[in-house]
């Protein structure tokens, strides 16, 4: 049974910084790409970054050179360091996983920041 936990949210006042993390259990981590969603009230889900399994990254242009994903193979866990934040960035983010064709989500946490 696969499963992702999210951890590392809270509530930081604009320019802090916040590290998330994703851990991930029932499969072999060290193959998958992991992705960070995230979604803010009101508003539809929308993807923020991604890791392949060898390291590499993308980021949403709303994220890029603020975030920072990156991944522990040894402790199935992903990282997503965020910097600089904004209030346009509270949301409650989520990580998933594409395991055999099957969308794994974890179940969010959540993201507040204050002006």
């Amino acid at each position: 049974q696969v499963q992702l936990v999210e951890s590392g949210g809270g509530s930081v006042q604009a320019g802090g910084s916040l590290r998330l993390s994703c851990v991930a259990s029932g499969t072999p981590f060290v193959n998958n790409a992991m992705n960070w969603f995230r979604q803010a009230p009101g508003k539809q889900r929308e993807w923020v970054a991604s890791i392949s399994s060898g390291g590499s990254t993308n980021y949403a242009a709303s994220v890029k050179d603020r975030f920072t994903l990156s991944r522990d193979n040894a402790k199935n866990t992903v990282y997503l360091q965020m910097s600089s934040l904004k209030p346009e960035d509270t949301a409650v983010y989520y990580c998933r996983a594409i395991i055999d064709q099957r969308v794994y989500w974890g179940q969010g946490t959540q993201v507040t920041i204050s002006s």
